[in-house]
């Protein structure tokens, strides 16, 4: 990874921030985006603090003009493009018969709109380059969460994209990673939209027995240095995702009995 050009969305926090500090230490020169500024100056200031060369470029990856903006950026900065990795996304729980379809439109725009703009501005250079493109899916996208209506249907559909474009550039050398963390230790649970569309303010769910973010991000760099095609993390989400394809009437029992325990409030 060294001297590689790597973009990563919604890089100032969380999983987004862990991978900027493990491929900046491996020598990759990084570009993090994010729609706060502060948040990103604070970023940014502490991957420097590291020793790694790192940029950052406010953006909202659900707005194309932004995406191509960061593309241009990451090229007049760097020269180049070699990976991208899709990192930012929201969450939201509600149930579906109670959800302003709004929600889950935001959720949407985000977190499967926001990867097709900002890969359909960087992939000539991926291509040229034989790069990467890596989505930060979820055990989600695999198997329903009853709360997560948006949420889920943005993981199947971000899915269901990346193995269109595995295939479509099968004979071009570009690596396509469809990463899917399980439950991990991050922000998203606090940022995640309510029924009407406000924050949720904390985790329905003990963060403190989940994965690490820095977890994450160290098995979601050496996939991308190994060029796996997917990527499952943790044990319960390894079982989530082989019991829904091969006993799914017990999969929907499980789930819902799991997902009954969070916090109500």
């Amino acid at each position: 990874m060294k001297n590689k050009v790597v973009i990563i969305t919604g890089g100032s926090s969380g999983i987004g921030l862990a991978l900027a500090e493990k491929f900046g230490k491996a020598g990759s020169k990084v570009l993090i985006t994010g729609r706060n500024q502060e948040s990103l100056d604070k970023a940014v200031s502490t991957l420097i603090e590291k020793g790694i060369t790192v940029l950052a470029f406010k953006a909202d990856v659900s707005k194309e003009a932004d995406n191509k903006a960061m593309a241009a950026e990451a090229i007049r900065q760097y020269g180049s493009i070699d990976i991208l990795i899709n990192n930012a996304g929201i969450s939201m729980r509600a149930l579906f018969a109670e959800v302003d379809l709004e929600v889950i439109r935001q959720v949407m725009d985000i977190n499967f709109y926001g990867v097709l703009y900002a890969t359909r501005h960087c992939l000539p250079e991926i291509i040229k380059n034989k790069g990467s493109v890596v989505g930060i899916s979820s055990i989600a996208g695999f198997r329903g969460l009853p709360g997560r209506t948006g949420y889920s249907a943005s993981k199947f559909a971000l899915n269901g994209f990346l193995e269109v474009l595995r295939t479509e550039l099968l004979k071009t050398g570009v690596h396509v990673l469809t990463a899917c963390p399980g439950f991990t230790a991050s922000n998203i649970r606090m940022r995640a939209l309510t029924k009407d569309g406000h924050l949720q303010g904390k985790s329905p769910r003990a963060e403190e027995k989940m994965m690490t973010a820095d977890e994450c991000a160290t098995h979601i760099y050496k996939a991308v240095v190994k060029r796996k095609r997917t990527l499952i993390l943790t044990n319960q989400g390894k079982l989530t995702v082989w019991l829904n394809k091969w006993w799914p009437s017990l999969a929907d029992k499980l789930v819902y009995n799991t997902m009954a325990k969070e916090s109500p409030n």
